[in-house]
């Protein structure tokens, strides 16, 4: 799995770096096979204002599916990348498994029972 990091609007420390290297290894292991790349993109979007601005972006590229995309925005920046990181590892397992069933059944899983 390639992790590219992007800030804008302010530098990217090691600190900050190896957050979310390690959030992302974490959280994204179970479809490490499938994922392609994850492009993270790190924003203050209202500069030194401050207020509800620090924006984490999350592009995850999977083999065979559409890609998946988070965003978060909070006041602070190790928060929305917490949030962002497991709300797209929800969504990757969500979708890995679905795939899963797809291939084990041949067909798409009935979600919906309909009454007769």
């Amino acid at each position: 799995m390639q992790i590219i990091i992007k800030a804008r609007e302010f530098s990217l420390t090691d600190t900050l770096r190896d957050h979310v290297e390690r959030r992302l290894r974490f959280s994204l292991t179970v479809g490490d096979k499938h994922i392609q790349r994850v492009v993270v993109r790190l924003s203050d979007i209202n500069g030194p204002r401050g207020g509800l601005d620090k924006c984490c972006n999350l592009q995850v590229v999977l083999t065979g599916l559409n890609d998946v995309v988070v965003e978060d925005i909070e006041t602070d920046l190790y928060v929305a990348i917490d949030r962002a990181v497991n709300r797209a590892g929800k969504t990757v397992r969500r979708r890995l498994t679905r795939r899963r069933e797809r291939i084990c059944t041949g067909r798409i899983p009935d979600t919906i029972s309909t009454p007769e």
